[in-house]
C-alpha cells in the first residue's frame, strides 16, 4: 500500500514527482468505494497527500473508474497519527462514472459503470487526459466560462443552446460572487445568441453598469407602462396596495373596464343600460381606456336606483382609483394627461425590437413602491411568454428574475397570484415558444420548488443553509450528491455546475471579470470613498432627496389639477385628469425619447389588436390606419395575428 515517491530536487523548489499506485480497493458497495493508503512520515506526508474534493481514477480491467474523494480518515488506527512514521489511511469516494478506451487509444467518459472495482484494484491520481475527457462537452457551440477547481488548464465548457432553453438558476448566499457570475454568463449568451433578449429584473439597480456596451436602463422616472396594460387582478393589486381585494369592487371593475374601453374605441352606444353582448374586449384586454371614463361610468351607477346596495363600494372604489391615479409613486401608470395606443413603443423599447446593438434591458425596480413591483413583474413576465406566442417565437427573451425568492416564495399563500403564475407559465411552457428564464436568489429554500424544479442548469456557489443545501441534494443527480457537501466551503467566484448545460456535474472556478464590468461597481466605489473619507455629507441635501427623489421644479412642489388637488414633489411631467372620451385628444403629443427608437409599430401592434371586434363601432378619432405589410404572405400572417389576440 506503500506510495513510492522520486526524491525532490536538491533546491527544494521544483514539486515533488511520485508513483501513481496510491492505494487498493478495500470495500465496494456499488455506489461508493473504500481505497487503503498509506503516507510518508513527515514532509513527505505533504507528498503523499489525497485531498477531498478531487477525483481519481480505479484501474480496472483497460477500463478506469472515476471516483470523488469525499473523506479521509485513519481508519482502524482511529485518531492515531504517527509523525514519525509512515500513517495507513482510508480513502471515501463515490463512484461518478468509467473511463473507456478503445483499440486506437481514444478515451470517452460514460456515466454509467459496467464492471465494478474488485477488492485490491489498484487506485491512483486521475491522468490530466481522462480530466479532459470526463468534462468534454459534445456541444459544438459550448464555450468556456472558467476553468475547473482541480485544474486550471482545463476549461468550464457550458453548452449555452441548452442553458436557456432549459432554464437555469444561480444560487448562492450575498457576497460569494453571485452577481458577477450572473453577468458573465449574460455576456456569453449575448455573444452566442445574438437573437435572444435579454429582460433582467433588477430589484438592486446593479446591472445598468454591468452592461454600458449592451444595455438599456429603464427606472421609475422614464418608465412609461400604461394602467390599461393590466390585466384586472394587476390593477387590482396596484389599487388596493397589496391587500385583500374586496370582491365587490373588483366586480364592478370587471364589468365597467371593458365598457371604458368600448367608449374609448368609438362605441358611444355602450351604455351601463345597454352592455355589450358579444365583444371579445375584456377587462384583461389591453386595449386602452380613460381613467376619467371609468369614473364616470361608476359615478353612473352610483346615481342608479336598483344599485343602491353597491353605493359605498363603488364609492370606495373611485377613491382608490383617484388616489391611484395621483400617488406620484405610480406616475408611471398614469404620466400620459392624453391616452393613446402606444402599446408598440413600450414594447418596442422594453423588450428591445429591434436591439439597434442593445439586447438586454436592465429594468430597475429599487424605486418603484414595494405594492406595485409585483404588478410591474407580472405584466412584463406575460408580456414577455405574449411576444414569443404570437410572433412565432421570432421574439425570443430570456427573463432574468433576481431575488427570485421575492417573487415565487415557497409559500405559495404568499407573494402575488399572478406573479407566480405568469413566472410558472414560462418556466413550464416557455421553452416551446423561445421565452427561457434565469433564477438567482440567495434562498433556494424559501423559493417555490415547482418552479425551481424547471431549471435544468444549476450553478450552486457557496451555501451556509442547511434547507438550502438539501434543495441543491434534491436537484443534482444521484451519483454526484456528495459535491454538496463542499458547498460551506467553496470559494469567492467558484462554484459547483450541474444539469442540461454542463456534460457531467463538476466543481468550476469562474473567469475573473473586469473591473468596470462588474454589477455594482458603483456601489463600491460610493462606498470606498466614504470609507477613505473622502466624502462629506450634507444632511440638508439628504432630507431633500428623501423628499424629493425626482427633483423639483425651482424648488417649487407642483399641484395636480386631479380631483383630489393633491400636492406632488415632482419636477416633471404632470399627472393631470385625463380627459373623457366626449372630446378627441391632441394626438400630437409625443411619446417620450426612451421611447422613440425607430421600430416599425404597425408591426408590433399588430400583435395587440383585434381589428374585427373593434371595427364594429364608429371610430371618432380617425385615427389613421397603419400601413399594410406589402407582402401578401406578412399581409396575411399580420392578420391572423390580429384577429387570434385580445381574444
Amino acid at each position: 500500500m506503500h506510495a513510492s515517491t522520486v526524491p525532490a530536487t536538491a533546491a527544494g523548489t521544483q514539486e515533488d514527482q511520485r508513483n501513481r499506485t496510491e492505494g487498493f480497493v478495500v470495500s465496494c458497495d456499488g455506489t461508493q468505494a473504500v481505497i487503503a493508503a498509506s503516507v510518508g512520515a513527515g514532509e513527505s506526508a505533504n507528498i503523499d497527500y489525497w485531498s477531498v474534493g478531487q477525483l481519481i481514477s480505479i484501474q480496472v480491467g483497460r477500463n478506469r473508474i472515476v471516483g470523488m474523494l469525499y473523506k479521509v480518515d485513519t481508519g482502524a488506527d482511529g485518531d492515531r497519527w504517527n509523525r514519525d512514521g509512515e500513517n495507513n489511511i482510508h480513502i471515501h469516494v463515490e463512484l461518478v462514472g468509467e473511463i473507456t478506451e478503445d483499440d486506437d487509444g481514444k478515451i470517452a467518459f460514460s456515466g454509467g459503470i459496467a464492471t465494478y472495482p474488485h477488492l485490491g484494484a489498484v487506485a491512483h491520481r486521475i491522468r490530466t487526459d481522462d480530466l479532459a475527457a470526463i468534462y468534454e462537452n459534445e456541444d459544438a457551440r459550448a464555450i468556456p466560462v472558467g476553468h475547473l477547481s482541480q485544474s486550471a488548464e482545463i476549461p468550464a465548457l457550458i453548452s449555452i443552446d441548452s442553458l436557456i432553453s432549459r432554464h437555469f438558476a444561480v444560487v448562492g448566499t450575498t457576497g460569494v460572487g453571485k452577481s458577477t457570475a450572473v453577468t458573465l454568463l449574460l455576456r456569453k449568451i449575448v455573444e452566442a445568441r445574438p437573437d435572444v433578449r435579454i429582460l433582467i429584473l433588477d430589484p438592486h439597480n446593479e446591472f445598468s453598469c454591468a452592461f454600458p456596451d449592451l444595455a438599456i436602463t429603464i427606472n421609475d422616472t422614464d418608465l412609461d407602462l400604461p394602467f390599461w396594460m393590466f390585466r384586472l387582478e394587476e390593477f387590482a393589486e396596484v389599487l388596493f396596495r397589496g391587500r385583500p381585494a374586496i370582491p365587490e369592487e373588483v366586480d364592478a371593475l370587471r364589468e365597467l373596464i371593458p365598457l371604458a374601453k368600448m367608449q374609448f374605441k368609438g362605441n358611444d352606444q355602450q351604455s351601463l343600460r345597454k352592455a355589450p353582448e358579444n365583444s371579445s374586449i375584456t377587462s384583461d384586454t389591453p386595449v386602452p381606456y380613460r381613467i376619467s371614463d371609468l369614473m364616470n361610468l361608476i359615478e353612473e351607477r352610483i346615481g342608479m336606483l336598483e344599485g343602491r346596495n353597491e353605493r359605498p363600494h363603488l364609492k370606495a372604489l373611485k377613491n382608490r382609483i383617484d388616489a391611484a391615479a395621483n400617488d406620484p409613486r405610480y406616475r408611471f401608470m398614469f404620466v400620459r394627461k392624453t391616452i393613446d395606443d402606444n402599446i408598440a413603443d413600450v414594447v418596442s423599447t422594453i423588450f428591445r425590437v429591434p436591439a439597434n446593438g442593445r439586447p438586454i434591458t436592465a429594468f430597475q425596480m429599487s424605486g418603484m413602491p414595494s405594492e406595485v413591483v409585483n404588478s410591474v413583474a407580472s405584466v412584463l413576465c406575460r408580456l414577455a411568454f405574449d411576444l414569443a406566442i404570437w410572433s412565432k417565437s421570432k421574439i425570443q427573451t430570456l427573463v432574468v428574475c433576481e431575488e427570485a425568492h421575492r417573487y415565487i416564495p415557497a409559500d405559495t399563500s404568499a407573494g402575488f397570484a399572478p406573479t407566480r403564475s405568469a413566472i410558472a407559465r414560462i418556466a413550464k411552457e416557455g421553452r416551446k415558444y423561445g421565452v427561457y428564464l434565469a433564477i438567482i436568489t440567495q434562498r433556494p429554500g424559501e423559493l417555490d420548488e415547482t418552479i425551481l424544479s424547471q431549471c435544468n442548469t444549476f450553478f450552486s456557489m457557496r451555501l451556509g443553509n442547511e434547507r438550502d443545501q438539501e434543495i441543491m441534494r434534491k436537484a443534482i443527480a444521484g451519483s454526484s450528491r456528495s459535491a454538496i457537501n463542499f458547498l460551506p466551503s467553496l470559494s469567492n467566484r467558484e462554484a459547483i455546475a450541474f444539469g442540461q448545460g454542463v456534460s457531467t456535474p463538476m466543481r468550476m472556478m469562474f473567469e475573473t471579470v473586469r473591473a468596470e464590468r462588474l454589477p455594482g461597481n458603483h456601489l463600491y466605489d460610493e462606498q470606498a470613498s466614504v470609507q477613505a473619507g473622502g466624502a462629506d455629507v450634507n444632511v440638508a441635501d439628504v432630507i431633500h432627496k428623501m423628499r424629493y427623489p425626482r427633483g423639483t421644479s425651482d424648488g417649487v412642489e407642483e399641484e395636480v389639477l386631479g380631483k383630489m388637488g393633491v400636492k406632488q414633489p415632482l419636477g416633471e411631467q404632470q399627472v393631470g385628469e385625463q380627459r373623457p372620451s366626449i372630446s378627441a385628444p391632441d394626438m400630437s403629443a409625443t411619446p417620450p425619447p426612451l421611447y422613440n427608437n425607430g421600430v416599425n409599430k404597425s408591426e408590433i401592434a399588430g400583435l395587440f389588436r383585434e381589428e374585427a371586434s373593434l371595427r364594429a363601432g364608429r371610430d371618432r378619432f380617425q385615427r389613421p390606419a397603419p400601413a399594410e405589410p406589402a407582402n401578401p404572405e406578412a399581409q396575411r400572417a399580420t392578420r391572423d395575428l390580429i384577429n387570434r389576440f385580445r381574444k
